[in-house]
C-alpha cells in the first residue's frame, strides 16, 4: 500500500454546484480522477473516470450522457449513477465485476463534497458548515485557482495572516496585523484550529475601504477557524474605530461583515485546488462591489499562488530533515499540521484494517 500525505475517511470540496451539470465533469482528489454529473432530477453522482475495459477516461469525448447512464466514448460500456456497468458491446451477459467505483456525495453551502476513503464511513453530518455561502442576507463572489505546491503549504499561509503586511500589501495587508500578537486554540478532538487577531486601531486597507466605504482608522477583527482538513473560514469584522461592539444579543449593526471561506482540496501529492469565496452582509445588490472585491481578492489569491509553487519548489529540491524556524505567529499552523498528522495516521490504519 501506498503511503500519502492525504487523510482519508474525509469530506473533501470537489467543486462548485454551479460546476456540475448535465455534461461529464472530472476532478481529481487526493489522487483519485472522479467524475461527476447531474442526473435528469438534478442529483449530483460520483464515480471513478476510468472505464473498466480499457480504462478510457469517461470525461473524454466522444464519451457521453444517456439520460442517466454514461456512455464510454471508447467501447461503449454503459453504467449507471450508481456505477454499475448495465450494458457491454457484443453479449448481453454483463460481468458481475463490470462497476466503478462510486463516491458518496453531497451538496451543501454551495459545495460539492466528495468522501474519498470507505464508504461505510460517510457521515455527512461531519461536514462543516459555511452557511454564507448561500444565504440570502450575503452577497458572495467565489473563484478558483490551480496551485503547484502541496495542501498544506496553503494550510500554513492561511493560519499566519501576518503574511498580508508583506505579501499583500496595497489589498489587504497593513502593518497592524503583523504587529498584533494572536491567541491560537485547538479542539484537538474535533479537528479545529482557532487563531484570533483583533487590532483595536488600525489603518484600513483598500479591501475594506472601496467596498465599505470607511476611510478612517478601523477596528479590525480577524477570527480564523480551520475544519481539518478541508474547510477554512475567516469571519472578518470592520468597524471605524469607536463604534459600539457586537450587542449582547449577539447583533452586530455597526460593523461590516464579510465571511472568507477557503477550501484546500488536495490534488496530487504536489497540487492543490485553492477553492476561496467572499461572502459579504453589505451592499448586497452592488454589482460594483461584488465586481472589486472579485478582482482584489483573486489578485491577493495568485499572489499567494505564486508565493506557495516557488516555495514547494524549494522544498522538493532540499534534503530530507531540513530545519526550519518557527516563532508565536505560527502557534496555528503548527497545531493544524499535528491534526493533519493526526488524521492522516488514521485513516491509513483505518485503510490497512479494512484490507
Amino acid at each position: 500500500m501506498t503511503t500519502t500525505s492525504f487523510a482519508r475517511n474525509q469530506w473533501y470540496v470537489a467543486a462548485y454546484g454551479s460546476e456540475i451539470g448535465r455534461e461529464l465533469f472530472s476532478r481529481t482528489v487526493c489522487g483519485e480522477s472522479i467524475l461527476f454529473w447531474r442526473t435528469e432530477a438534478g442529483e449530483v453522482t460520483a464515480m471513478a473516470d476510468r472505464c473498466v475495459h480499457r480504462r478510457f477516461p469517461l470525461s473524454e469525448n466522444p464519451s457521453r450522457l444517456d439520460g442517466d447512464t454514461v456512455v464510454c466514448g471508447y467501447h461503449g460500456f454503459t453504467y449507471g449513477a450508481d456505477g454499475v456497468c448495465v450494458s457491454v458491446p457484443g453479449q448481453k451477459r454483463v460481468p458481475r465485476t463490470a462497476r466503478l467505483t462510486s463516491y458518496p456525495v453531497k451538496e451543501q453551502d454551495s459545495f460539492v463534497w466528495v468522501w474519498i476513503g470507505e464508504k461505510d464511513k460517510a457521515d455527512e453530518a461531519l461536514i462543516p458548515r459555511a452557511p454564507w455561502l448561500d444565504s440570502p442576507d450575503y452577497t458572495t463572489v467565489r473563484g478558483m485557482e490551480p496551485l503547484a505546491a502541496r495542501y498544506g503549504l496553503l494550510v500554513d499561509n492561511l493560519l499566519d495572516l501576518s503574511h498580508e503586511t508583506y505579501l499583500h500589501g496595497g489589498y489587504i495587508g497593513t502593518p497592524e496585523v503583523a504587529e498584533t500578537p494572536i491567541t491560537t486554540e485547538a479542539d484537538e478532538k474535533a479537528g479545529v484550529v482557532y487563531v484570533s487577531r483583533h487590532m483595536d486601531d488600525a489603518a484600513c486597507p483598500p479591501f475594506y475601504a472601496r467596498s465599505t466605504g470607511v476611510t478612517g482608522r478601523i477596528t479590525r477583527w480577524q477570527d480564523i477557524e480551520y475544519h481539518a482538513p478541508c474547510l477554512y473560514l475567516l469571519h472578518s469584522r470592520i468597524a471605524p474605530v469607536g463604534a459600539p461592539g457586537p450587542r449582547a444579543d449577539g447583533s452586530d449593526p455597526d460593523a461590516f461583515h464579510v465571511e472568507v471561506v477557503y477550501a484546500i482540496t488536495p490534488e496530487t501529492e504536489h497540487s492543490t485546488h485553492d477553492f476561496w469565496a467572499v461572502a459579504r452582509d453589505f451592499a448586497l445588490d452592488d454589482q460594483e462591489v461584488s465586481d472589486f472585491l472579485y478582482d482584489s481578492n483573486r489578485t491577493v489569491v495568485l499572489q499567494d499562488v505564486v508565493a506557495l509553487n516557488k516555495l514547494e519548489q524549494v522544498i522538493a529540491s532540499e534534503p530530507d530533515g531540513t530545519q526550519e524556524l518557527s516563532i508565536n505567529i505560527d502557534t496555528g499552523g503548527l497545531a493544524a499540521r499535528r491534526i493533519l498528522k493526526r488524521l492522516v495516521e488514521a485513516g491509513a490504519a483505518e485503510s490497512v484494517a479494512a484490507v
